[in-house]
Parts: C-alpha cells; structure tokens; sequence
C-alpha cells in the first residue's frame, strides 16, 4: 500500500509542476543578472515582503505580500528587474 501512495504522491506533485507553468524570461549571461541581494532590496524597498526569493528560468521569482498585505507571485527579469508575469 505504501507503494501506491508514494506514486499517488509523486504523480500529484509532478502533475502540479506541469500545471504551474513558470514564466519565460529573456536569457542574460549570469554576469550581467543584478545580484540577488540588490534585486531583494529594491523590491523591499518598493514595500514587497519577501517569503520566497528564488531563481526559476532565467527569472527572479519572488513569493509573498505587495504593501497592500496581498499575498503575490511574481516573475522578473533577472537583469531588469521589469516584471515579467504576475499571479494573483
């Protein structure tokens, strides 16, 4: 039984990383990419609380609250840092 729940489990969350799909952001050499830290402090300095800060596809991917208090997922241009997608 416990190798049907482990496949159960793996299925759900590879499907739901399929679903999820990511954004595509323009492709920069790292070099060229603002450090991490500059980009996280710009974006708190613009009122955002950072929960998650991660790279995904040649974006920023940042996950938390806008200064408003609502709850954001938002892609970035790793070298910009113009959004690339938002979702709600």
């Amino acid at each position: 039984m416990n190798y049907i729940h482990t496949v159960v489990a793996l299925s759900l969350v590879l499907g739901s990383s399929v679903v999820m799909a990511s954004a595509e952001c323009p492709v920069y050499p790292k070099s060229e990419w603002m450090k991490e830290t500059d980009a996280r402090a710009k974006l708190e300095a613009e009122g955002y609380k950072i929960k998650v800060f991660k790279v995904s596809n040649n974006c920023y991917e940042l996950y938390g609250h806008n200064k408003a208090g609502q709850k954001v997922e938002i892609y970035y241009d790793a070298k910009t840092l113009a959004v690339v997608k938002e979702d709600d």
